[in-house]
């Protein structure tokens, strides 16, 4: 059974998929590529919007999302930590 993700890689997972797609995803591509409900997607999203990770521009064809230099920071930040703990074995 897989162990279940905390907050801080469920915010990492969301900001890799606004990543890998140049700021140019919308709502649905992350909800189902950061593998979240309805009601957890929002939340998150709220979130991250508010605490400036992310910005949400309005087109014609509906919203996109895209990282500010803090979600970049982020995702950094996050990978060092990743790599900390698994050269010491605690990432298992």
């Amino acid at each position: 059974m897989s162990k279940k993700r905390d907050k801080l890689q469920i915010i990492y997972d969301i900001l890799s998929v606004i990543k890998e797609k140049n700021g140019k995803i919308k709502p649905t591509n992350i909800l189902y590529k950061s593998n979240l409900s309805n009601q957890m997607f929002n939340e998150y999203m709220g979130e991250l919007i508010k605490k400036r990770f992310i910005i949400e521009n309005k087109t014609k064809s509906g919203k996109v999302y895209s990282l500010t230099e803090k979600g970049f920071a982020y995702l950094n930040k996050y990978q060092m930590i990743v790599d900390f703990t698994g050269s010491f074995g605690l990432n298992e």
